[in-house]
């Protein structure tokens, strides 16, 4: 976790040491610099074969498919057993819900989803995605070294196959990807006035909401591209008009320009502003006026941002902002037409470096992940979780501060301050040197986000990690046999004693349900207001621990007491459970009932302990901290939901989390500054006291004191371009 926040530059400790000795020489830069070019060499190798593999997965994922099953939104053009009914009208089935236009051009390609079996199409709209990640990485804006260009097309290529809009045009068959495509080939790569405009007002017949790129053209200065654009998008609409009238018909004056095709207008697939306003349960002429003047005030606020960052010499970014200004107010933007929001990722935000990757992460986990993992499925997050998309789109059009390349932060943003851990006794340790550790509070948003992404993978890992059964309960068997054989089958004694005591079941069953994610998160929340280096550590060790425990749920999927069969337990806390039926009633639509092993009721607790142990200042404190993994391990067994070694195996996750930690970035304590002079701002910006051994300084000192110097993408870190800043200590 927190590896948003590690940086890895190649020979830089090299660099720090020939600085400090002050000699460096001819054969020694030539060296590193072979050394780097080599690193370098081999980190574009691994992103291609990264962008290989994932295309590769995504094709086989369609073409795996029955070819009922696949390809859906060809239906149109392909019927029984793959022969073409071309007669009829487009919008019969009401699945396809591209222009007239574009029926009129896919016609002739519909074959390719015929006895091929979808083969031409799929390995089609493959190099389409390929073609349009390497046409992003060429536009990128700003200064951008080599090695950032060589990389950014495969980087750009992995993030287009991860989307959803991707994976959703894969599948359905869908074309939205061609639009996307003609306006950055006519934007960046066909150079003139009239081509451009032609591909342009092409991808606008294609799909109406990117007429929206003639006002971004004409307000740019390139007015024959503009009128290029709208000359073209007449021209193709109007010869669909002759060619298909009863089709031109029913698209663009019966179904409103598109609306009523596909999915229901209310369905979560349609990321557009009148999809929201339907979800919100309004209908009729308010609902379509209140449309319109939402429609009214993005358009040209999105607009004029997109022409400020497009003189700006951020063309990319405008081009994307003008796209996210066309899913807002299109009738209906369905998920395939979402991918300009992705373009949106190359806009740079915050003026410290810590603040880069929210943005980019936000994005990109948008477009990659459903709404329900990235909140929680609480009722008053439900309009945010629904439009997830929407905002992010609105965001980025009409009010994410984006930088201009004016700024001095653009290229040079306030450095991050790192710091080294004390000596370690193992010569080794630290096995991973790049993992920067930090001193200042990492970015809330993010971190909130990783919290709650990473907790919703687990959730689903922890899901589909059943292994059936009749595993469990033969590994339940041998876990019961083992405790017998130790004397420590305490289980059914503790489960039966506790009943027979009402208040004792009541407490235990209230602390079983109540606290195991409350502690956890009060601790960290904590520790990152109070002691931002020691919340990283705390953090990283959590999600080593918890990692290595959904490594146990796969491989030994394990029944707890409460789902034994004849062992006489009873489930204080879920009521009695049907051991005939393999579901055992509602509580498995939810939960993995086989994730007992290890405990991470226990293991998390136990975690709670270590580190209020650790930190905690009084004796009091420490001994409060201990109490919950003891009231943890006594629920977990009075409650029949673990065995004894369920609580042993949580208690090796955690030490093995924290072990981890220990020898990937090394000792928990940092080293204090050689010679630190006095704060000014003794309380720091948040008003916080800093620490005064160092170990976790609260606030952002060396932003100050970094501030305004140079850290472009080869420059030395903070670490190394003080003159020592950390005690220069060796280690072991």
């Amino acid at each position: 976790m927190g590896k948003a926040e590690h940086s890895v530059h190649g020979g830089g400790a090299a660099a720090g040491a020939a600085g400090a000795a002050g000699v460096v020489g001819t054969a020694g830069a030539a060296g590193v610099a072979g050394v780097a070019g080599a690193g370098f060499g081999r980190v574009r190798v691994v992103l291609w074969l990264l962008a290989g593999v994932l295309a590769i997965r995504q094709a086989a994922a369609v073409l795996r498919l029955p070819p009922g099953e696949r390809l859906t939104d060809l239906e149109t053009w392909v019927g029984d057993n793959g022969v073409l009914h071309v007669a009829g009208s487009l919008y019969e089935t009401g699945k396809f819900t591209g222009t007239p236009f574009a029926g009129l051009v896919l016609r002739p390609l519909a074959r390719s989803a015929e006895q091929s079996l979808g083969i031409a199409w799929t390995f089609g709209t493959l190099l389409l995605v390929v073609a349009l990640g390497l046409v992003a990485a060429r536009a990128l804006p700003g200064r951008v070294s080599r090695r950032t260009g060589l990389l950014a097309a495969p980087v750009a290529i992995s993030l287009l196959m991860l989307s959803l809009p991707v994976r959703n045009s894969f599948h359905l068959g869908q074309t939205s990807i061609i639009p996307v495509l003609l306006v950055l080939v006519g934007c960046f790569v066909v150079r003139g006035q009239r081509a451009p405009g032609v591909l342009i007002g092409v991808g606008a017949a294609l799909q109406p909401a990117m007429l929206l790129f003639a006002p971004l053209l004409w307000l740019t200065g390139r007015k024959n591209a503009a009128v290029s654009t709208a000359g073209t998008f007449a021209l193709g609409t109007a010869l669909a008009w002759a060619a298909l009238p009863n089709d031109s018909w029913a698209y663009w004056v019966h179904h409103v320009a598109g609306a009523g095709l596909g999915d229901s207008p209310d369905s979560l697939a349609n990321q557009s502003l009148h999809g929201a306003l339907l979800r919100l349960g309004l209908t009729g002429p308010l609902e379509v006026v209140l449309f319109v003047l939402l429609a009214a005030a993005v358009v040209p606020l999105g607009l004029r941002r997109a022409v400020r960052y497009a003189r700006d010499g951020q063309l990319l970014l405008a081009v994307a902002l003008t796209g996210c200004v066309a899913v807002a107010v299109s009738p209906a933007a369905w998920q395939h037409q979402l991918l300009w929001l992705l373009l949106a990722v190359v806009g740079r935000v915050g003026t410290r470096a810590r603040d880069r990757m929210v943005w980019p992460v936000l994005v990109v986990l948008t477009m990659t992940l459903p709404g329900k993992m990235l909140l929680p499925s609480m009722a008053l997050l439900s309009p945010i979780r629904e439009n997830v998309t929407l905002i992010a789109a609105l965001a980025a059009a009409c009010g994410v501060p984006f930088l201009l390349r004016t700024s001095p932060y653009f290229d040079k943003p306030v450095p991050t301050e790192y710091a080294r851990p004390m000596p370690a006794r193992w010569h080794r340790v630290p096995l991973a040197p790049f993992w920067r550790r930090l001193v200042s509070r990492p970015n809330l948003l993010l971190e909130l986000l990783v919290i709650r992404v990473g907790y919703a993978v687990y959730s689903q890992i922890r899901l589909v990690a059943t292994g059936g059964r009749a595993a469990a309960e033969e590994h339940g068997r041998q876990i019961h046999g083992i405790e017998k054989a130790l004397g420590i089958d305490i289980e059914r004694w503790a489960n039966h004693a506790v009943v027979e005591m009402k208040w004792a079941e009541s407490f235990f069953n209230f602390y079983y349900t109540s606290f195991h994610f409350a502690v956890p998160l009060t601790i960290l929340g904590v520790l990152y207001v109070r002691r931002p280096a020691d919340y990283r550590w705390a953090r990283s060790s959590l999600g080593f621990a918890t990692v290595l425990a959904l490594i146990g749920f796969w491989f030994y999927p394990l029944a707890p007491p409460r789902l034994m069969p004849g062992l006489g337990f009873i489930d204080t806390v879920h009521g009695p459970q049907d051991l005939a039926n393999p579901d055992y009633g509602a509580m498995t639509a939810v939960t993995n009932q086989y994730a007992a092993m290890p405990s991470l009721h226990f293991g998390w607790s136990l975690w709670c302990g270590v580190v209020v142990v650790v930190l905690a200042p009084k004796l009091w404190m420490k001994l409060l901290g201990l109490l919950h993994p003891l009231f943890t391990v006594c629920a977990i067994i009075a409650t029949a939901n673990h065995w004894v070694l369920d609580a042993v195996g949580g208690a090796a996750v955690v030490s093995a989390g924290f072990a981890l930690t220990y020898v990937l970035a090394g000792p928990r304590k940092l080293m204090p500054e050689a010679g630190e002079k006095q704060d000014p701002f003794p309380l720091g910006r948040d008003g916080a006291l800093d620490d005064p051994r160092g170990e976790a300084p609260d606030g952002d000192r060396g932003e100050r004191r970094d501030e305004g110097r140079d850290e472009g993408p080869d420059a030395p870190t903070g670490t190394e371009r003080k003159k020592p800043v950390f005690t220069e200590s060796e280690h072991g």
